[in-house]
């Protein structure tokens, strides 16, 4: 089994990579130097070097988020956000579904946000990518539920990865942890496993769906 891992280097990606390689999956989890998700040249290059290669899964992790309000929001920041976070999984998923198509079956999870689902000032554009990529989950799953490949979104809430702690004090990371009915953030391998369940062959017949994880937060 042989699974496309994005973002993979750190955080959330780098438990996902970790917890399919602990089922036995053979991961591919290219650095940016390999796929370079900002260049559409780079992008092709690496469909191109794989496209014989069927992928089993595929999960679009990687995602970049600049916080900004509205009125100082860059077009670069824009054009940005979009490429990396929403263009680049479309144009990776239009490269590589046909081989999962022929063997009928496949697995893919798209990686979207807290943002996705409450909404935060300095997150409209992010909050737009994520909502993005749900959308392409929602059609995607109606799409290809004839070649029994199924389809579907996380949305992780706070989690305790390296960024977490090398941007937010103890006391800041305290406070978050008051407003998740959970009490705490969500390990990062809390998620893995959720987006494992999701591509693997116990997962049957769910699809089309948003995922939250976020210990309650959302509901609040």
């Amino acid at each position: 089994m042989k699974a496309l891992i994005t973002g993979g280097s750190r955080g959330i990606g780098k438990a996902i990579v970790s917890e399919f390689q602990k089922q036995g999956y053979e991961v591919y989890a290219p650095l940016r130097k390999e796929l370079d998700l900002n260049d559409s040249r780079s992008i092709e290059q690496y469909i191109q070097k794989h496209k014989g290669i069927t992928f089993d899964v595929i999960v679009n992790n990687a995602g970049i988020n600049d916080i900004n309000e509205i009125s100082q929001v860059t077009d670069e920041e824009i054009a940005h956000m979009l490429q990396v976070n929403l263009v680049a999984p479309i144009k990776l998923l239009r490269g590589l579904v046909d081989k999962m198509k022929e063997q009928q079956y496949g697995r893919i999870v798209n990686i979207g946000s807290i943002w996705a689902v409450v909404s935060k000032s300095g997150r409209c554009i992010y909050s737009a990518t994520k909502n993005g990529i749900h959308g392409v989950t929602n059609t995607l799953a109606v799409e290809l539920a004839p070649y029994n490949i199924l389809v579907n979104t996380v949305c992780p809430g706070f989690t305790m990865t390296e960024l977490t702690r090398k941007n937010n004090t103890k006391e800041q990371i305290a406070q978050i942890s008051k407003d998740i009915p959970m009490g705490r953030m969500a390990e990062p391998d809390e998620i893995a496993r959720v987006v494992y369940f999701l591509a693997s062959r116990q997962n049957t017949y769910l699809t089309g769906q948003k995922i939250t994880v976020d210990g309650g937060f959302s509901e609040k």
